[in-house]
């Protein structure tokens, strides 16, 4: 089971100096480092058809994560979520047609990947172009797949490092109940926490150094 969430830029701190601090309390617990992960994705708006004209075109957006290297997933806002092979990215090529990638909306988050005994933590900048525009979060308890079972666990140990910003119960839980958790789940909470970011109405921050 997986949270994402998103840390506020600590007052007085840049966007890297806080993932910086973030870093330092996981490692000070004894976290270990495992590599670095990606998230991106990308918009597509609904070309206007004949009959369509006035109404306003759904979103789509197409994703990847460096986690799963042989898929992508393809999710509407309060929708379905896709998960198709890489080759999928080949197919919107050629729907552009139907679908029209917003170029400019192209967001993503990088970082590196935490190890600390049964948890995996990804700390991650949020960039829109050359522009550092937040900081997501992840966390994994490894072990169990059904989310009502880990939650409190999983919330305790946020606790120790994210203090005060620890999340709530992400959304995505709610319609889990005794289900299993699934990749999907994942992309649906960073097409949230991206779709938060992008309409946060602030100054952007300083771009990654």
């Amino acid at each position: 089971c997986r949270s994402v969430s998103q840390v506020p830029v600590a007052e007085g701190k840049s966007v890297q100096q806080t993932v910086e601090l973030l870093a330092r309390r996981l490692e000070a617990l004894g976290a270990d480092k495992q590599g670095t992960f990606g998230v991106d994705c990308e918009t597509y708006h609904t070309a206007a058809t004949l009959g369509t004209q006035g109404q306003t075109g759904k979103l789509m957006y197409v994703m990847h994560n460096s986690e799963y290297p042989l898929s992508c997933f393809a999710l509407f806002e309060n929708g379905p979520c896709l998960v198709a092979d890489a080759n999928f990215d080949t197919l919107m090529v050629k729907l552009k047609g139907f679908f029209q990638n917003a170029k400019a909306n192209k967001i993503e988050s990088r970082g590196t990947r935490y190890q600390y005994c049964d948890f995996l933590v990804k700390l991650g900048t949020v960039t829109m172009g050359p522009s550092a525009r937040g900081i997501s979060v992840e966390v994994e308890y490894c072990p169990c797949v059904i989310p009502n079972d880990c939650w409190n666990l999983l919330m305790e140990f946020m606790q120790s490092f994210m203090g005060s910003h620890t999340p709530g119960i992400p959304s995505v839980f709610g319609s889990k109940h005794d289900s299993t958790y699934s990749p999907g789940d994942t992309m649906v909470q960073y097409m949230e926490l991206f779709n938060k970011i992008r309409k946060q109405q602030q100054v952007p921050v300083a771009g990654i150094r």
